[in-house]
């Protein structure tokens, strides 16, 4: 017999684009973190969300207490979905969006115990529905191993009674692997792709390591003097690739340009295999090392195809140079096409001595927007073991500034608050900046997302961890009457740059449980010695006002009108169009009123007492027999019903 979780029956599914409705009551930092959460099924599945114009049944998510959802596709129209307070982490978000697209809880498994051991003495009373296990005949786990690391699975802690955990795996090294919630494990997204067959995912574009002979496609242009070589150690750096780091035995390949030949303005040109976009933005993101001269350069090009140009038209995107480094360093570069493209490396040998060149690795293309700043921190394993936990501890990002102006900076307590240790945490400053005076203050919904970058080679397999901020132009200072997000000259103190300037710092607003140094560990996140924080600053004021003022009309492939062309009903009723077929609507009066599908019949209070007295003893008998019924079965039939539903609530 095979083993399951997700719920069986098509009934259950939604369709691939599924409409959806952020009611008011969301905070705003939810509604951004759930389109941001919308993002990643597009990046790592073929599922899609629309705004609802009227479709029949809909996903409408709102603040309840805690986070839940229905586990897939009632079919009763509106279906609500919790993100209630504290709830607004992406991964909380994918993991409700599971349950609505047909996901149990990992450990909710027929198998489970093999896997887990259950300590039902340590859940809290009434919520011990939370950890019911299905059997074959109510969900299929898709032929999918055991994932300790699912999105989907509880944590050691959860719903905890005491001090003691609710779950214990039965392979220890997993205790505190269970519970993430940074983002769809590989599993996850096997399971789901399997579910609604899905065969590609819906804003990735490519991805390319250079570990096969035929470099995922890329070709070599006639453009040039000069070619790429597919490497894994040039002899003035780089001593490995990006992807395994020299892990890998006879693994372990990037492409090169060699600059130490060749004079000065000589290229290299290599183009990407032939894309096609969907949505008209896209985000090229790569590792360049340079161990030429600082004069070389990537110049990143595309070459777009359209009717007129049917032979491709090369556009120029970015020219990017800097000082030879002795690591690889994150580029992200965004592009805007529309047609069918290809993207092309242009190395350039710049003037003055080289003794290497320039080497690109791990390439990933999407169409998704670009983070607007990269927070590189080396040496990260000697901060992370001579960090003190604390305000000691605090590692300052340099300054950023938003599209819009606002100066804001990250700081990082490496090893933890003091009431907090071995753990990650993160907060985001607004801090005095150039264009403060003509800024709107307090600062009004700017949402600020801040990602640990999970640096495995493929996009659709990372698992960065992020949190997103909002500034609320009412938010009040815990300790003072002054609002949170005023200009920092006003609300902030004095802080200092490495380069001696001095500035003025707001007060910070994070987590201080952003990830554990166990998880940190994991995957990743810590590659050469270094992380990358990704920092995006967005308005989301467009957010404000989210749900639909009045219902949508029902959408039809044809306008219906409100009443029937030809009346069939009788006795002055009414025809009206409901979902495209005529109904009657019948007259009344005080004691009649006129019945049937076309008000044919008339009945009245008097009628409907002499059809009572003769009909009781009739009802007594049927009620009886549906009496008895209902006691031996009602037991069952709650239980089917309790598990239709099931209110998750985020443990932190």
């Amino acid at each position: 017999i095979q083993d399951r979780n997700s719920i069986i029956g098509d009934n259950y599914r939604w369709p691939h684009v599924i409409p959806y409705v952020l009611e008011n009551s969301l905070e705003m930092n939810a509604k951004g973190v759930i389109l941001k959460a919308f993002e990643q099924y597009r990046l790592k599945t073929c599922i899609d969300f629309k705004p609802w114009e009227g479709e029949k049944n809909y996903i409408s998510v709102f603040k309840g207490s805690g986070c839940w959802s229905s586990v897939g596709n009632l079919q009763m129209g509106l279906q609500q979905l919790s993100i209630g307070a504290n709830c607004d982490r992406i991964g909380t978000v994918q993991h409700e969006f599971l349950h609505a697209l047909g996901f149990w809880h990992e450990q909710s498994r027929s198998d489970r115990d093999d896997y887990v051991t259950i300590v039902w003495d340590r859940i809290q009373s009434g919520k011990e529905h939370n950890f019911n296990k299905y059997d074959d005949n109510r969900s299929d786990f898709l032929n999918v191993p055991y994932d300790y690391n699912s999105v989907m699975h509880y944590s050691k802690t959860a719903f905890k009674n005491g001090t003691d955990p609710t779950i214990i795996t039965n392979i220890p090294d997993f205790i505190d692997v269970i519970g993430q919630r940074m983002d769809f494990s590989e599993h996850d997204l096997k399971k789901l792709n399997r579910l609604y067959n899905c065969t590609s995912s819906l804003s990735f574009m490519d991805t390319c390591s250079f570990e096969l002979e035929n470099i995922c496609g890329m070709i070599q242009s006639s453009d040039d003097n000069s070619d790429w070589q597919r490497l894994s150690q040039v002899p003035a750096g780089p001593n490995t690739d990006h992807t395994n780091m020299g892990e890998c035995k006879d693994s372990g390949y990037f492409m090169h340009f060699d600059t130490s030949a060749g004079g000065e303005g000589s290229t290299a040109v290599l183009e990407s295999r032939i894309l096609y976009p969907k949505r008209g933005f896209q985000c090229l993101q790569f590792y360049l090392y340079n161990s030429g001269n600082e004069n070389d350069r990537l110049n990143v090009w595309v070459r777009e195809y359209t009717s007129a140009n049917p032979n491709g038209t090369r556009r120029f995107i970015k020219e990017i140079k800097g000082s030879p480094e002795t690591y690889w360093q994150l580029h992200h570069v965004s592009l805007n096409v529309t047609s069918k493209f290809r993207v092309v490396f242009q190395g350039v040998r710049g003037s003055g001595l080289s003794s290497g060149g320039l080497s690109i690795d791990d390439i990933n293309l999407s169409e998704t927007q670009c983070p607007h700043h990269v927070w590189h921190i080396r040496n990260f394993t000697h901060l992370l073991n001579t960090s003190p936990a604390g305000k000691k501890g605090i590692i300052y990002s340099p300054p950023f500034y938003s599209s819009e102006g606002y100066a804001f900076q990250v700081s990082l307590y490496v090893n933890g608050t003091a009431d907090n240790p071995f753990n990650l945490g993160i907060y985001l400053s607004l801090i005095s900046g150039a264009n403060d005076d003509h800024l709107k203050w307090p600062c009004p919904w700017q949402q600020v997302t801040m990602i640990l970058l999970d640096q495995h080679p493929d996009i659709r397999q990372q698992m960065s961890n992020q949190r997103s901020v909002t500034t609320d132009p009412e938010r009040l200072s815990e300790s003072s009457s002054n609002y949170t997000w005023d200009r920092p000259d006003k609300v902030g103190s004095e802080a200092t740059f490495p380069n001696g300037t001095k500035y003025m710092r707001g007060p910070g607003v994070g987590t201080s449980a952003f990830l554990t140094h166990e998880r940190l560990r994991s995957r990743n996140f810590i590659k050469e010695d270094g992380v990358y924080i990704l920092l995006t600053m967005e308005d989301i004021s467009h957010l404000l006002s989210t749900q639909p003022s009045i219902p949508p009309p029902l959408v039809t492939t044809a306008k219906v009108p409100a009443f029937c062309p030809n009346n069939p009903c009788e006795n002055d009723g009414v025809c009206v169009i409901i979902n495209r077929a005529p109904v009657c609507r019948c007259p009344a009066g005080d004691n009649w009123w006129y019945m049937g599908e076309k008000c044919e019949r008339k009945g009245s209070t008097h009628e409907n007492t002499v059809i009572a007295v003769s009909s009781t003893i009739t009802v007594f008998v049927v009620m009886l027999i549906v009496t008895i019924t209902t006691a031996v079965c009602l037991k069952k039939k709650y239980k089917q019903g309790k598990d239709n539903k099931e209110s998750v609530t985020l443990e932190e």
